[in-house]
C-alpha cells in the first residue's frame, strides 16, 4: 500500500477539535498529513511528519476538507436564463417555472443528460467539492425519474428521488392522483437508484399531508427522508421534517423560534442555500438564529437551472458570511462537516485519522480568504481518496 505525505501545509483545517488549536475547525499550522489506502493515516505538525512512499510539497498553501454539497439538481436539460433575466427585472420566483425544465428533460436523451451532469460535476470538483448529492425531479414520470436517477448514480452514491418536486402537468387537475403515482409506480421504478426520498413541501407544490405521505412511502421502500421546507414562506415543512426524522430540512428561509427549537431537538440539519436567495433576490435565511438555537447547519449550492444556477461552494461560503451573518469558520464548517451531517456521512467532511482523504488546496494563507476574496478561484487542486482529480 503506497503512502502519500502532503507536507509544508501553511494552514490545515481538520474540522476535528482534538487537533491543533482545539477549535471546531481543528486548525493546525505548519502542518502535514499522510494518506494510506485512500484514508487519512496521520495528521500533525510538519516537523513531526513520518516518512511516506511519495510526497507533495504544499508550499505553504491552505488545505481544507473537500466541500460536501448536500443539495443539488443536476439532471436536467435546457436552461432558464430568460426567466432569470425577467426575475431580475421584477418578476418574483415561484415553483411553477420547474415545468419548463420538465419538458426539456423529458425530451432529452440519456447521453445528453449524462453530459450535463458531467459538466456540472466537473465544475464542482474544480472548485473543491468532493461529495455531491444529486436529485431527480425534472422527469415526473416513472420512466423519466428512474432514468434521471440512473444517470445521477453514475456520478454519486448520494442520489435522491424527488418525484414530488411539483405536480406533473398532465395531473394538474388531479394532484391526489399524482401523489398516488409518486408513492406507487414512480417510487417502485426510482427506488433501486436512490438513497433518499425528498418532497417540495411548499405553496404551489405539496401540502403537509401530501409531503408526509410521500416521505413515509419512501421510508417504507428503504429510502431515507429529507425535505424542501419553508423556502417561499412560513409553512409546515420543518414540522414534517422533525416528525418523520428527516436527515435535513433544506432552505429554511423562513423560520420561527419554535421551528428552530424543533430542529435542534429533533437533530434535523438545516441546509441553507444562500445562492438561491442571491439568484432570486429573496430574504436570506436566519443562519445566526439557527446556530444560536443549537441547530446543525449545512451549506449547499442547490445548483439547478431555475432558482440558482451556480456550482460554486466557495461562493456559497462567501454569501453565508456576508449575508447570513455566519463567521468564516462557521461557514466553512457548514460547507464541509455540516454537509456530511446532512447526508448522515461519518467518513467525509473532516480530515482526521480514518476519514476519507478528500481535500482541497487553496492558493491562500488561510481559509479566511474563501470569504475575504469572493469570486476568486482559490482552489488549485482537489483530491478524492488521496488521488488528484482536478
Amino acid at each position: 500500500m503506497v503512502s502519500l505525505l502532503v507536507d509544508q501545509v501553511g494552514e490545515l483545517v481538520t474540522n476535528d477539535p482534538t487537533h491543533g488549536d482545539g477549535s471546531p475547525l481543528g486548525l493546525v499550522r505548519d502542518a502535514a498529513l499522510v494518506v494510506e489506502g485512500g484514508r487519512i493515516a496521520w495528521v500533525g505538525e510538519s516537523r513531526s511528519a513520518p516518512a511516506a512512499d511519495e510526497s507533495i510539497d504544499a508550499a505553504g498553501a491552505t488545505v481544507i476538507p473537500g466541500f460536501v454539497d448536500s443539495h443539488s439538481h443536476l439532471v436536467f436539460a435546457g436552461d432558464r436564463a430568460d426567466e432569470f433575466a425577467a426575475r431580475m427585472e421584477g418578476r418574483s420566483y415561484s415553483a411553477g417555472g420547474i415545468q419548463t425544465t420538465v419538458a426539456a428533460t423529458r425530451a432529452a436523451s440519456d447521453d445528453a443528460l449524462r453530459h450535463k451532469v458531467a459538466q456540472l460535476v466537473g465544475e464542482m470538483t474544480r472548485q473543491g467539492t468532493t461529495t455531491v448529492e444529486v436529485k431527480s425531479g425534472y422527469g415526473l414520470t416513472p420512466r423519466d425519474e428512474a432514468r434521471s436517477l440512473a444517470v445521477a448514480r453514475d456520478f454519486t452514491e448520494e442520489t435522491t428521488f424527488l418525484g414530488a418536486h411539483v405536480v406533473a402537468p398532465e395531473y394538474a387537475d388531479d394532484p391526489a392522483g399524482y401523489v398516488d403515482l409518486v408513492t406507487g409506480a414512480m417510487l417502485e421504478a426510482a427506488a433501486p437508484y436512490a438513497r433518499w426520498i425528498d418532497v417540495f413541501c411548499e405553496r404551489g407544490a405539496f401540502d403537509s399531508d401530501q409531503a408526509r405521505a410521500v416521505l413515509r412511502a419512501g421510508m417504507a421502500a428503504g429510502l431515507e427522508p429529507r425535505i424542501h421546507a419553508n423556502q417561499l414562506g412560513h409553512g409546515p415543512g420543518i414540522s414534517v421534517a422533525c416528525e418523520v426524522g428527516a436527515a435535513a430540512a433544506d432552505h429554511c428561509t423562513y423560520t420561527t423560534a419554535e421551528d428552530r427549537g424543533d430542529l435542534a431537538a429533533a437533530g434535523v440539519v438545516a441546509t441553507l442555500l444562500p445562492g438561491v436567495e442571491f439568484s432570486t433576490r429573496s430574504p436570506y435565511a436566519d443562519a445566526r438564529g439557527l446556530l444560536d438555537a443549537g441547530v446543525t447547519v449545512a451549506l449547499a449550492t442547490d445548483c439547478n437551472p431555475g432558482s440558482c444556477y451556480t456550482s460554486s461552494m466557495p461562493l456559497c461560503v462567501a454569501l453565508a458570511v456576508r449575508e447570513m451573518r455566519m463567521s468564516p469558520g462557521e461557514a466553512l464548517w457548514s460547507a464541509t462537516a455540516g454537509g456530511a451531517a446532512a447526508l448522515r456521512r461519518d467518513d467525509v467532511g473532516r480530515l482526521s485519522i480514518g476519514m476519507r482523504a478528500d481535500f482541497a488546496v487553496l492558493a491562500a494563507p488561510s481559509y479566511l480568504h474563501l470569504a475575504y476574496r469572493p469570486g476568486v478561484p482559490l482552489v488549485t487542486a482537489t483530491y478524492v481518496g488521496g488521488h488528484l482529480v482536478a
